[in-house]
């Protein structure tokens, strides 16, 4: 079986450079049947995927699930790979070597230098099993080059270069330093950036699929530096090897990946200069904000000026001009791609699991099992055995917990006394506090049936009823009456209490509002 960046090589030749499967199979020397699967299976769950496409509000899970197996790396038998000879190992060795080659030139010992003939027996004498042409090529592949600068110029439609940025902005008051991931056309220098709280994968992953959407295509390259997001480890001095989910993406929306060598800014200059130009010009002046959508929204403003400016380099034209003019030449764009870290995790004792030293809960029967939790920049979509049983907002701050009080019904049902002090009672919205606090600080085990009630129902219809009962009196606002009047049942104990002298002389006019209430129509739906 192949490598993920095989695959990716197979499909890129075939659908990008219109190559047969016949001279794949040659140029890349592998055989023609796995080739051809490949590629019938690409085309066959792309073709699926347009149908779902056209009732995507019903297909939303099959579209994801699609999505994730048209980018997903190969899997294969690993038991019978060939030992690789230039391990990571040997080449610590031969680099440690080249270095102590160039302090000796330094410090004039040129002829004590030693050759890659040296090198080889100085690897066979430590005992590792390697033949003296594969030393001598290595060392003239990664040392034996003279660095030089070719001016360039991009073809429409050709690349996109990307890069991170810092930007120090107040948020509610709150002095942050955010990440800016920023997209920039090599040919127009047209930008797309947005506002982070980190540069997490699915972060950078996310970024890519509010550019790719906003430009409306995607450019045939896109360059990065040397990333973690991006670069999974190197191979020797300049080689690297791409991160799976840099592979994945580039896979499905069908974009070559290209890295500046180490401290090589000047390879990806339009984005080097843009990152200070576009933090310059939104935030020179404006760093207050509320939210971070509104900083973000404060972002789109500002790019979408600069964007349409006329540049005189650009021969009057602006950077949106050049953009309109490349749309022709960009790949199709596709539905947008999961942009989400997965995390596995086992739920503890309290029904919570840990993400980013943050906790978020799960149905509390659970416990001690492992779920799969996917992380947007956002949200956090929790799923077990492939079903989501948890969505919560994500939190970027320390050590918090996130609980859904809905979670633990069950355990608060055997121990309803817990229900006051928990977690989860205090993160009730405003109107459940005031309603538990109001009405059921002494019974908490029917609040817990109201909270299955406006699970079963909605809480505009509970609060509703709420109101109504309290109007005639509190004492009567019970999970029971509140049921009375949401299902329009036959009062029960709606009635009041006959000791009570003033609510004796009241009786005709309470029953005559209970008979009025119970006529009225059904409330209208809400989600909260």
């Amino acid at each position: 079986m192949i490598k993920l960046d095989q695959k990716a090589e197979i499909l890129m030749r075939y659908f990008r450079e219109n190559k047969s499967q016949r001279a794949i199979s040659r140029e890349l020397k592998i055989s023609r049947t796995t080739v051809a699967k490949y590629i019938n299976d690409f085309e066959s769950k792309y073709e699926t995927l347009e149908e779902l496409e056209k009732d995507k509000d019903n297909n939303k899970s099959q579209i994801l699930l699609l999505i994730e197996e048209m980018a997903s790396k190969p899997k294969y038998d690993s038991s019978s790979r060939t030992k690789i000879k230039l391990t990571d190992e040997i080449l610590e060795e031969i680099d440690k070597l080249i270095s102590e080659n160039e302090k000796n030139r330094l410090l004039g010992r040129s002829k004590q230098l030693m050759k890659k003939v040296d090198i080889h027996e100085y690897l066979v004498d430590k005992g590792y099993d390697i033949s003296y042409s594969t030393v001598c090529n290595y060392i003239k592949e990664t040392y034996d080059k003279k660095e030089a600068y070719i001016r360039q110029e991009y073809d429409l439609g050709e690349t996109l270069e990307f890069d991170w940025g810092d930007v120090k902005l107040n948020i509610a008051g709150k002095p942050l330093i955010l990440n800016m991931g920023l997209f920039t056309t090599a040919k127009g220098s047209y930008h797309y950036a947005r506002l982070y709280h980190n540069q997490k994968m699915e972060n950078f992953l996310d970024v890519h699929v509010q550019a790719f959407n906003r430009v409306g295509g995607i450019h045939r390259e896109l360059v990065y530096d040397n990333m973690k997001q991006a670069v999974k480890k190197f191979v020797g001095r300049n080689e690297k090897e791409a991160t799976d989910d840099l592979i994945k993406i580039s896979l499905y929306y069908g974009f070559r990946y290209r890295f500046c060598n180490v401290a090589s800014g000047n390879e990806k200059g339009h984005v080097e200069r843009g990152v200070e130009f576009v933090r310059r010009k939104a935030f020179s002046t404006k760093t207050d904000f509320e939210t971070l959508e509104e900083a973000n929204e404060h972002l789109q403003e500002k790019l979408s000026k600069l964007n349409s400016k006329k540049r005189n380099w650009l021969e009057n034209q602006s950077p949106i001009d050049i953009l309109n003019q490349e749309l022709a030449y960009l790949l199709p764009l596709k539905p947008s791609y999961d942009a989400s870290r997965r995390v596995e995790a086992r739920v503890n004792k309290y029904s919570v699991i840990n993400i980013d030293q943050n906790k978020y809960s799960v149905p509390d029967y659970l416990v001690g099992k492992f779920v799969t939790a996917k992380v947007y920049p956002d949200n956090i979509k929790i799923y077990y055995k492939e079903n989501k049983v948890a969505t919560h907002k994500r939190s970027y701050l320390a050590h918090h917990w996130t609980v859904d009080i809905n979670h633990f019904i069950h355990t608060l049902k055997k121990k309803p006394g817990a229900l006051h002090s928990s977690v989860g009672r205090h993160q009730l919205s405003p109107e459940l506090q005031e309603t538990y606090h109001k009405y059921y600080t002494n019974n908490p085990k029917d609040f817990i049936v109201l909270l299955e009630l406006i699970k079963e129902k909605d809480l505009k219809s509970v609060l509703e009823a709420i109101k109504k009962l309290a109007k005639i009196k509190k004492e009567i606002v019970t999970t029971d009456n509140i049921k009375n009047i949401i299902f329009k049942l036959p009062r029960d104990d709606v009635s009041l209490n006959a000791k009570d002298v003033s609510i004796q002389k009241a009786s005709i006019e309470q029953i005559s509002i209970l008979n009025e209430m119970f006529n009225l129509k059904s409330m209208g739906g809400y989600e909260n």
